[in-house]
């Protein structure tokens, strides 16, 4: 029997992504791009969307995080076993890399809704015994390798996955590019899309073009230039061949290396940015091509703490499948809402302890910094000021606890958190902690047992962010540069504080002050001397960003803006 032929007869979307994140199990992901994905497959299934998602199996996850002594970070893979989770589904299929014939296995993984319907997830695997060694690690470890070796993976993700779904029997009407590194799946539409030429009549394209660009849509996630994969073109040819010749290809995609994110715009009918500020920067980037917004959600039910989730339920009962109902969570008892946190609170602790052996108290406020640790994100912000933070602990204890992964090859953020440690080693008044191997598991803690969720990037390079999204479920308090998803969810003193000012002086000196002064002058004081006030607040960041900033939003807007054709 074929697995997928429930499927065939109703999926029409195919979402294509380079990383996902299923469960935490599954180690498919990297970090805000597939849980983005994954947020959005929850939802794509609790809304019965007619849509495939086609993604890399990653055999060896990512990269796993140790720190030593000296707070260096120490890179491994992170094995996982897709025979566990998923099921070999059809006949292999082959792309051509380097002149080689590479057999691509696919596997399905069926994401099941709480409310009964289910979809399939597509995992590409170039691990069989039919292709040579060097073949068989082409989809292993995600993100890994140079520039060729990212050629040769996106090319399995694009025009690998295209014939995948076409030997299933997929009948794909929208192709949805989940950032540049599926572009490649247009050079497989293209190919079925070649022009008769006419004798005498110039055509500066051997292909249909309008065809492709009916059938694809594309979303762009980030504005720092190493999220726009470019190739050089003598690279693509060598390992990609002639799929297309290389002159037609720099039409679509430059003329001096191929931009994936150019090719995609040139050859999608829709394209959006992930927040309001993203598009706007993102229309500045590429001017030629019309940008338009789908700000970003998070799924509520998935990110969530038990406790607050069974909380609302029984106030709510609906809510899990509306979210926008949460808009009524005011209603919960403010006793009852902070009890729930507290438990959430009092597991993050544990498990802090448990882990890296720091004690921290239930009745001093925790602070929480857990992104990818990188230059532009700041993350050693806090730590500006030293004595600063000496200072305002002594009038109002506070407790910090981060998290966050660097790229094996960011050596930026390694020194960034290599210095992190060394202030944690200074500050020993202060309680802090570093939890390593940020994932989705650890995720959850964070954003549920935290007071306040702390975010900030350099302005504008912060696409979305919904990390904070996914605290404010819980009613932990957003304290965040305004850039991102923030900007549209900000009400000060509301749902959370700002740093800084839309528009105003971005350095790190100003955002550093603006960090202090508010703290040791606002949230501190509010959490130690107006409970009552605090509460409102947490009750105010259900309803105002939970309503607004949740996937099932965000997957009806695609559905109806982007997946429809007008």
């Amino acid at each position: 029997m074929n697995q997928v032929e429930p499927y065939l007869s109703t999926d029409r979307i195919a979402y294509f992504t380079m990383e996902i994140g299923i469960r935490p199990e599954m180690h498919t992901y990297s970090g805000g791009l597939g849980l983005l994905a994954g947020d959005a497959a929850r939802s794509a299934a609790d809304l019965t969307l007619p849509i495939v998602f086609v993604t890399l199996a990653s055999r060896e996850g990512s990269n796993r995080q140790e720190i030593d002594s000296d707070g260096n970070q120490i890179d491994a893979p992170d094995p996982w076993n897709p025979e566990e989770y998923a099921t070999p589904i059809g006949s292999m299929v082959t792309v051509d890399i380097e002149g080689r014939t590479v057999w691509i296995r696919p596997w399905l993984y069926e994401l099941k809704s709480p409310h009964g319907h289910q979809i399939p997830i597509i995992l590409l695997d170039t691990n069989v015994s039919e292709n040579e060694a060097r073949d068989r690690t082409i989809t292993n470890r995600l993100y890994f390798g140079d520039e060729r070796d990212r050629i040769k993976q996106e090319a399995v993700l694009g025009i690998g996955g295209v014939r995948v779904l076409r030997a299933l029997g997929f009948r794909i009407e929208t192709y949805h590019l989940n950032e540049g590194h599926a572009a490649f799946l247009c050079l497989a539409l293209l190919d079925q899309h070649r022009i008769t030429p006419i004798p005498g009549v110039p055509e500066p394209f051997k292909y249909d073009v309008h065809a492709v660009r009916e059938k694809c849509v594309f979303t762009t996630h980030t504005p720092v230039e190493a999220g726009h994969d470019s190739f050089d073109y003598s690279d693509v040819r060598r390992i990609v061949g002639d799929l297309i010749e290389i002159e037609q290809l720099k039409l679509l995609a430059g003329r001096d290396r191929l931009n994936m994110s150019r090719l995609a715009l040139s050859l999608s009918r829709y394209a959006n940015g992930v927040a309001r500020r993203h598009a706007e920067t993102a229309q500045r980037m590429f001017p030629d091509f019309k940008i338009s917004t789908i700000t970003n959600g998070a799924h509520v039910r998935t990110w969530m703490h038990p406790a607050i989730f069974h909380l609302l339920k029984n106030l709510v009962p609906h809510w899990g499948h509306e979210p926008e109902d949460l808009l009524k969570a005011d209603q919960v008892a403010p006793d009852a809402l902070w009890a729930a946190h507290q438990q959430a609170k009092r597991e993050l602790i544990a498990h802090i302890e448990n882990t890296v052996g720091v004690k921290m108290t239930q009745d001093a406020p925790l602070i929480c910094f857990a992104r990818r640790m990188t230059g532009y994100k700041r993350p050693d912000l806090l730590f500006s000021d030293l004595d600063r933070l000496r200072a305002i602990n002594k009038r109002y204890p506070f407790q910090i606890v981060m998290a966050g992964k660097s790229h094996p090859r960011d050596f930026e953020g390694k020194g960034i958190i290599r210095k992190i440690h060394h202030n944690m080693r200074t500050l020993k008044e202060i309680p802090m902690a570093f939890i390593p191997n940020y994932d989705m598991a650890l995720a959850l803690k964070l954003v549920s047992g935290a007071d306040v969720w702390l975010n900030n990037p350099i302005p504008p390079l912060e696409a979305s962010g919904t990390s904070g999204m996914k605290a404010a479920f819980n009613g932990v308090l957003n304290f965040s540069v305004l850039d991102g998803w923030w900007i549209e969810g900000c009400e000060e003193g509301v749902t959370g504080w700002a740093i800084g000012t839309d528009g105003g002086d971005p350095s790190a000196a100003a955002h550093a002050e603006d960090f202090y002064a508010k703290l040791e002058n606002v949230v501190l004081p509010l959490y130690y001397d107006k409970r009552a006030r605090w509460i409102w607040m947490m009750t105010q960041a259900i309803t105002k960003i939970g309503a607004v900033f949740n996937s099932a939003r965000m997957m009806r807007r695609y559905a109806t803006e982007a997946y429809i054709r007008s």
